[in-house]
């Protein structure tokens, strides 16, 4: 019977990158847009993304911030593209849902800072267990 060639275990080493500097950068602002705790995001990317996507993570954080829903500033405050396509934190299903809301709150004569406020916070509401 054969071992296993890598390690099963993946959290020391996604730590290792989550830590450097260049993503450590990224990953506290994510946070900070998010609300969410440094530690509690670190968490949550290692649980649910893999290798190659958080070596890749400021790459695709850099590219979403470029090229990211610029014509329609309700999708780029929410984070649309960004949290979903670039970055997959939650399921475009649960994202097109809080977009039609925030977008719905704004078209009624919420202010989009209010409205993309509410909208980061049913981001983590969909990132909870």
């Amino acid at each position: 019977m054969s071992r296993w060639i890598y390690e099963q275990d993946l959290v020391s080493q996604k730590y290792r990158i989550l830590i450097a500097m260049r993503h450590d950068r990224i990953i506290r602002q994510i946070a900070a847009d998010l609300g969410i705790g440094l530690q509690d995001l670190r968490k949550y990317f290692i649980e649910h993304l893999d290798m190659i996507l958080l070596e890749n993570l400021p790459a695709r954080y850099e590219a979403a911030l470029a090229a990211a829903d610029h014509g329609d500033p309700v999708a780029r405050a929410v984070g649309r593209a960004l949290y979903t396509t670039y970055i997959p934190i939650v399921p475009p299903y649960v994202m097109d849902s809080i977009y039609r809301h925030v977008d719905a709150q704004v078209k009624s004569g919420t202010p989009l800072i209010e409205a993309a406020a509410k909208g980061r916070a049913m981001i983590r509401e969909a990132m909870e267990p």
